[in-house]
């Protein structure tokens, strides 16, 4: 896809050049080469002087160069040209009798007029040469190099503010924050720098105060339930105890995974080499040893680059919620190039397709009925989501025709150096 750059650029050449193109038009429609009649009627009308003047005064043939002479030979004589002269000329009212010559040069037209007393002056005209058009087409190009120049020059200027914004959008980081851009340059990039270093400011406090207050809502829960699970300790009725017990541990759940979920947020991802077949291993392993069906399948020696600890939380997350909720996880780990693709499949009963893109919402849960059977806090994918955000890779939950969810993460691999390699 062209960036708006390109196109303002191209949008800017295509008007300078509709512009030259109907200039050029306008241009050889105005200087275009007059028809032949025209041109019969101008000859015509000077024979016509010509021979007026002669008759008037004869010396006026010496001073004017006019050579006067018997008339001319027949072969000489260029009959077409001279009947579409004489009846142009008659046409007119002209009474002057002319013959056009047959001449060596193309560009010049010789005719004769035949005086009163039975001599011809022999006069010369220029022919209207070829329209210019290749001079013109010179003209024009040159003229649209220099507008596409300017096109190009003003559109790098317009469009600067916009690109200022395209680049900090781009250096925006996992956390949210947008880092300060220097103001210096011309007014507009000033001026632009100084607008997003405002709305930056703002922006980061407004992040910084949400996970604050989230933080502090998680943390400060956790008085309160200390309070009442000592309470609940003293509830005579077993069954009264369990319930109230079984409330505070989803409770104690949700404040620890909204804890988890800002500090995934505000944290990046160490840059460290992560055996991914390792981890994904050892997440299998551990759900298996608490009996959850996860089944493994084919896992292949990936590398990525990330915080194994966070991976391992955000993996596991999907393992457990595949094997929880879908009744049965099978794990795949595969090398694709330049990316690790991992796949989870489950058999349960899958996700209504116009809840799909919810799942990754915080505190989502498809059917809230299953929170007394299952606990949760419904912040796993989201946190797993934002795991896998922050190390460059992608997530997707679909629907399988089998029945089930597949669930797909894409993580970029190390590349080998040549010290790897060698």
């Amino acid at each position: 896809m062209l960036s708006l750059r390109t196109r303002f650029t191209a949008l800017l050449i295509i008007s300078v050049v509709l512009v030259l193109v109907i200039a050029a038009v306008v241009t050889a429609w105005l200087l275009r080469k007059p028809p032949e009649v025209m041109y019969d009627r101008v000859l015509a009308e000077k024979a016509e002087f010509a021979l007026l003047l002669l008759r008037a005064d004869p010396l006026a043939a010496q001073t004017l160069h006019i050579e006067i002479q018997d008339k001319p030979e027949k072969d000489r004589i260029d009959q077409d040209r001279t009947d579409n002269i004489l009846a142009e000329g008659r046409r007119q009212g002209y009474t002057a009798d002319v013959v056009v010559l047959k001449s060596f040069n193309p560009h010049r037209w010789d005719i004769a007029v035949r005086l009163d007393d039975g001599r011809w002056a022999y006069l010369d005209f220029p022919e209207p040469g070829p329209f210019p058009y290749l001079p013109l087409a010179a003209y024009l190009g040159l003229v649209a190099i220099g507008m596409t120049g300017i096109s190009i020059y003003a559109s790098n200027v317009m469009m600067r503010p916009l690109r200022i914004l395209d680049e900090t959008i781009a250096m925006i980081r996992p956390d949210g924050i947008i880092p300060e851009l220097p103001e210096t340059g011309p007014v507009e990039v000033r001026t632009t720098a100084k607008t997003i270093n405002r709305l930056a400011t703002r922006l980061n406090a407004a992040v910084a105060s949400r996970m604050r207050m989230i933080a502090a809502a998680g943390h400060d829960m956790r008085t309160p339930m200390t309070r009442m699970r000592l309470r609940a300790e003293f509830v005579s009725d077993g069954d009264d105890r369990q319930s109230w017990l079984k409330d505070l541990d989803e409770l104690d759940h949700i404040a620890d995974s909204a804890i988890r979920l800002v500090r995934e947020e505000v944290s990046l991802a160490a840059q460290e080499r992560v055996p991914l077949d390792v981890v994904l291993c050892a997440i299998t392993d551990e759900a298996q040893e608490t009996n959850l069906p996860v089944e493994r399948g084919l896992v292949v020696p990936v590398l990525v680059k990330g915080s194994p600890f966070a991976l391992k939380r955000a993996l596991r997350n999907l393992v457990v919620n595949a094997a929880t909720h879908g009744g049965g996880a099978r794990v795949s780990l595969a090398n694709y190039g330049t990316e690790a693709i991992l796949t989870i499949v489950d058999s349960g009963p899958g996700i209504p397709p116009n809840l799909l893109g919810r799942v990754f919402e915080p505190f989502f849960r498809v059917d809230q009925a299953r929170r007394q059977l299952v606990a949760g806090a419904g912040l796993g994918l989201a946190i797993s989501r934002e795991i896998i955000e922050n190390h460059g890779g992608t997530i997707t939950i679909v629907n399988r025709r089998e029945g089930g969810l597949l669930q797909t993460v894409r993580l970029p691999l190390v590349l080998p150096t040549r010290i790897d390699q060698a």
